[in-house]
């Protein structure tokens, strides 16, 4: 169009035509300028894009003082020099003459240094994998995200799985961060989902996972790492620590199954789910549709894995610990209770990532669900149920106990709690609220008792204990069904001394 500029990808698309054998006006018309336009490049008068870029300068060179004498000689010495750390340089040095728009120079400037004069940078080696030589494990945060269990924010990693040839992967949710029980317990599920081994394993260095070990704790991890990859006959790589793109089969593909699941987040419509094992389920079916993709690759894949190992590897941490007088085991800067028939026993714990195995001797005892308290702190995980029996009998030691929270159940609890201590006398809210607590225990009725008690306080009515037991807790007496047989009264003649021989005769 007349008045204005011709640019250089319609010069281009002009010349390709021209090339091409079309004539100056068809190539002027699919270039969108007039013919004469077209004859003033063939004949020279406009600039052909091809053509070398001018070898001067047609702007003064704000750096041309100090580039070469002061600049240069900086990067030389310190190459990972940023533009706006020279800019500082000079502005000190030289005050009033470098003014902050002399930074898109310095740049410029900077990276042209760099790719014709700086450090050698480093090389990547894209491999050639094999089906069933590798296996990668790693850890991943869904960052920008945010997952709640029940409206409560849900801290927690993702362990990654993923094989290099076809891509199969694996994730599994970790509450506890990196850890060796962590690494086992998602190694081995993914190992038996997928229904073989492959024949290396590789990891990163496991940094997070060896913090504030001592060399003793750290030597103890390493040889448990080498013995679970034995049991599966895979042998057992580490890429150099620091050096994360070692592991890059797994390290980029987080990004693609992180998107995946923001994406199928984003289409459910919710962060939020009622518990840990549904958001599993969750991530198990985003997982499960991405190996879809590859399924041609995974069943070659699949045929050259080795067998599995008829049992798993011990994926747990061992601990003995003695339970206390107040029914309560240590473990982990965390404080459980357990049932106090306990007392004085001593608990083998299998700890793994998101539960404790407790066993006396070799008989399971209970099973807990682990807390992971953030560094520095600690945190009590304390049931009711394990000592009600006694709080019952002194209910006035609710009051002051050092678990006093953590025996009430919900927040419903914690507001009955709240309004019986504001409204009854310290004896009598103590006494109704263990009592309220025995009979949730007695009749496994928690939620509906909590509901029934608060709307009875809501209308300024008070609780009777007796009542309530007799609502949640009904006394059945059941009568057996007794089945008399009438036997012939001619047979209690028989008793009689001589009746018989006279009935004979």
């Amino acid at each position: 169009m007349s008045g204005n500029w011709i640019t250089n990808q319609q010069v281009e698309i002009y010349m390709t035509s021209r090339h091409q054998g079309q004539t100056q006006a068809t190539s002027s018309a699919k270039a969108g300028f007039s013919e004469r336009s077209g004859r003033n490049i063939d004949i020279g008068k406009r600039i052909n894009p091809h053509r070398a870029p001018r070898p001067w300068r047609t702007r003064h060179d704000p750096l041309e003082a100090i580039w070469e004498t002061e600049l240069m000689p900086l990067l030389e010495q310190t190459p990972g020099l940023q533009p706006i750390t020279l800019l500082e340089y000079i502005q000190s040095r030289y005050p009033g003459e470098y003014p902050d728009k002399v930074l898109r120079t310095l740049q410029r400037r900077t990276k042209q240094w760099q790719a014709l004069l700086g450090p050698e940078k480093e090389v990547m080696f894209r491999q050639t994998h094999r089906a069933g030589q590798q296996g990668l494990s790693d850890f991943t945060h869904l960052k920008k995200v945010l997952v709640t269990i029940g409206g409560v924010p849900f801290k927690h990693l993702l362990y990654h799985f993923r094989l290099a040839f076809s891509h199969w992967s694996y994730m599994r949710v970790t509450e506890g961060g990196e850890s060796f029980t962590a690494l086992a317990e998602g190694l081995q599920d993914a190992l038996k989902r997928l229904g073989g081994a492959p024949y290396q394993h590789r990891t990163d260095s496991l940094s997070a996972a060896f913090k504030n070990l001592n060399k003793d704790a750290r030597e103890d991890m390493t040889s448990r790492y080498e013995a679970l990859c034995v049991q599966y006959a895979m042998i057992p790589t580490r890429n150099n620590r620091g050096v994360g793109h070692e592991n890059g089969s797994v390290e980029s593909p987080h990004g693609h199954l992180k998107i995946r699941i923001q994406q199928a987040l984003l289409m459910r419509g919710s962060h939020d789910f009622t518990h840990a094992a549904a958001y599993q389920d969750f991530i198990d079916d985003v997982v499960v549709q991405h190996n879809r993709r590859n399924a041609k690759a995974v069943t070659e894949e699949r045929s050259a894995l080795q067998a599995l190992p008829l049992h798993r590897a011990a994926d747990y941490t061992e601990l003995s610990v003695v339970v206390s007088s107040s029914s309560t085991i240590e473990v982990r800067r965390v404080t459980y209770s357990v049932p106090s028939r306990l007392q004085g026993e001593t608990l083998h714990i299998h700890l793994y990532d998101n539960r404790l195995a407790c066993y006396l001797g070799h008989t399971p005892i209970i099973e807990l669900k682990r807390l992971h308290p953030t560094h520095g702190t600690r945190a009590r995980l304390i049931d009711y149920r394990h000592v009600i029996h006694s709080l019952a009998k002194k209910p006035q030691a609710f009051r002051h106990s050092i678990l006093r929270n953590e025996l009430l159940p919900s927040v419903e609890f914690h507001a009955i709690w709240h309004t019986l201590d504001g409204t009854l006398s310290p004896k009598e809210s103590c006494k109704v609220m263990v009592g309220l607590l025995h009979i949730a225990a007695q009749a496994n009725c928690e939620q509906a008792l909590a509901q029934w008690v608060l709307s009875i306080l809501n209308e300024g009515k008070s609780v009777s204990l007796t009542q309530l037991q007799g609502r949640f807790t009904p006394s059945t007496v059941i009568i057996p069904q007794v089945v008399i047989s009438q036997h012939s009264l001619a047979h209690y003649d028989r008793c009689i001394p001589g009746q018989q021989e006279i009935n004979h005769v």
